[in-house]
């Protein structure tokens, strides 16, 4: 399976009813459309836009989308959190504004 098997954001590997709203929230509407983007890029518009912070493993479940489209294997999303923490240790830059 590769992003080109996929019509629709939930028939991307990870993405449930949830991330597809996400994902449309920030103007993603077709699964070709993640190519190219920044998975962290679009976490920090989705917080954003509204205006809250997303929790961290929705990070992890973009990294997966986005490797995914980039024509890496589908993987869990979990296996994309020890990527998220090497980047963001002390979490998302969204997630540490509100705590200071």
């Amino acid at each position: 399976m590769t992003i080109d098997d996929c019509h629709d954001l939930q028939d991307l590997p990870n993405v449930g009813p949830a991330t597809a709203r996400d994902f449309r929230r920030i103007g993603i509407t077709q699964p070709d459309q993640l190519r190219g983007k920044d998975p962290y890029t679009l976490y920090q518009e989705l917080c954003s836009i509204t205006g809250a912070h997303q929790d961290p493993c929705v990070l992890d479940v973009f990294i997966a989308t986005f490797r995914f489209a980039e024509g890496a294997p589908a993987r869990p999303w979990w296996q994309y959190t020890a990527e998220r923490k090497r980047t963001y240790p002390l979490g998302p830059p969204a997630r540490r504004s509100r705590s200071r």
